[in-house]
């Protein structure tokens, strides 16, 4: 029978991934690009509430797992940068979309049962 417990090696990969999806703009970042904005400043206004060193530590992280491609352009004299996903990035973005569906038809299922469920608070009248 295989132990209940976590080997060293599925930690480490679960680590991983709350790493890359845990992190609250991962799912931003990677809809974004998937969605075909590719410039930092214009990913930067697609995302609202990310600031510069956020957006920068995100793409090099999600760099560093090997799911966005950062290319250096040049138009003339300016240099400019694009990132894109790969692969494995499109993979997760529709990974990401499913979980964004599956959420909207929770909160859907959920609203009448919250909208129905408070509870109206008793209170002693003063006398």
């Amino acid at each position: 029978m295989k132990s209940p417990h976590l080997t060293l090696a599925e930690r480490a990969a679960y680590r991983r991934l709350e790493d890359v999806v845990g992190c609250k703009w991962s799912a931003a970042v990677v809809g974004a690009l998937k969605r075909g904005v590719t410039r930092p400043g214009r990913l930067e206004r697609y995302i609202p509430g990310i600031s510069t060193k956020v957006l920068t530590e995100r793409l090099r992280r999600l760099q560093d797992y090997g799911l966005v491609n950062r290319e250096d352009r040049s138009e003339s004299a300016a240099l400019h940068v694009e990132y894109r996903l790969t692969t494995v990035g499109e993979r997760l973005a529709g990974i990401i979309e499913q979980l964004h569906e599956l959420q909207a038809e929770h909160d859907q299922a959920a609203a009448p049962k919250r909208r129905g469920g408070k509870r109206k608070i008793a209170t002693k009248a003063a006398g």
